[in-house]
């Protein structure tokens, strides 16, 4: 997601056991690590923001953790398509509630630990019930409080409201 950093860990670490790949065209900065070291000594916000970040990035693979080990094939879609959401609003990328989500069926099945055909009837279920829809790369929640109330979320991990207002 824009803005999004990677392996911030880096300049404690000189391991890295995974890669990194975009979906998409984007805009990549590398910052060396002696830099980025002395960026952290000597600025004690952006250290702040670093944490605040870690506690986002955090509670995410937390969130993903019990998606894989608690959530039915229903659950974790909509808790995905919520994360990405308010993900995305919290950056201001979404107007209203449409989200430019340029994520094919196969990449969100390998996301999910499901079939790209278990995906699709997924899909199709919320777009039955008019929960939400994906077209063209565009998620569309028509039921902001219904996804959510489906997908048991919980947006205190990702450090902002879903809305001004409670949707539970």
């Amino acid at each position: 997601m824009p803005g999004d950093s990677c392996d911030m860990h880096l300049a404690a670490s000189h391991v890295m056991d995974h890669s990194i790949a975009t979906l998409t065209d984007a805009k990549v900065a590398s910052i060396p690590r002696a830099r980025f070291q002395h960026l952290i000594a000597t600025r004690p916000t952006l250290t702040q923001a670093l944490w605040w970040s870690q506690l986002v990035d955090e509670g995410v693979l937390r969130a993903w953790i019990v998606s894989m080990g608690r959530r039915n094939s229903v659950e974790r879609v909509a808790h995905l398509m919520c994360e990405l959401y308010v993900r995305a609003r919290n950056i201001g990328l979404n107007s209203g509630d449409e989200l430019e989500l340029p994520l094919t069926q196969l990449v969100l099945s390998d996301a999910l630990g499901l079939t790209p055909v278990h995906v699709n009837r997924v899909l199709m279920q919320l777009r039955t019930k008019g929960i939400m829809r994906l077209r063209g790369g565009v998620l569309i929640i028509d039921h902001i409080a219904q996804l959510a109330a489906l997908a048991g979320f919980d947006e205190q991990y990702l450090q902002r409201k879903l809305r001004e207002t409670s949707y539970r």
